[in-house]
């Protein structure tokens, strides 16, 4: 009968990982980008529902514009959740757990008019953003590459992006 792993990092695993990190560094990691997780899937859903719900003279550009960075944003959310994998640690993927997790705040129940709706993403991938950038310290301590990676593409896009929506606000 094969041996089951300590905890949460291998529930369900009969091998230990041996990945040149120790298991506390991947503990850390994985919790941070379980954070990083909780704030991309939770800014995918406000994205989304602001694509929908957009009203005014800007419609048919920020329809587009949120569709293209709902489509980025949902696009992401796998390999991060992937990552957490690799480090031996399940993924959460509930309301409830990103509700706990998240820096990013739930989208407001009455759609805001756009231009709110600009301000409000801008602000959800400027969180992201610090939300990734917080976790490098544990990665440099780590040596982790793959994860540094994955966190300098999303800072990329986040700040690309809160860039984009901030040059609509301007007068």
């Amino acid at each position: 009968m094969a041996k089951k792993g300590k905890g949460k990092a291998n529930e369900g695993s009969a091998q230990a990982i041996d990945i040149g990190m120790s298991a506390n560094d991947r503990a850390a990691i994985a919790t941070g980008l379980a954070r990083v997780l909780a704030d991309t899937y939770t800014l995918y859903l406000t994205t989304h529902n602001f694509h929908w719900n957009v009203t005014g003279p800007q419609f048919n550009s920020l329809h587009a514009m949120f569709m293209v960075q709902y489509t980025e944003l949902w696009n992401a959310v796998d390999p991060i959740a992937e990552r957490i994998r690799s480090l031996g640690h399940v993924a959460p993927g509930s309301y409830g757990e990103f509700g706990r997790l998240a820096s990013v705040p739930d989208a407001p129940g009455v759609p805001p008019k756009a231009m709110e709706m600009v301000r409000i993403l801008v602000q959800g991938h400027e969180t992201v953003a610090r939300t990734a950038r917080s976790l490098f310290p544990a990665v440099a301590k780590a040596d982790d590459q793959p994860t540094a990676d994955l966190l300098t593409q999303r800072l990329t896009v986040h700040e690309q992006t809160a860039w984009m929506l901030r040059s609509l606000l301007e007068e």
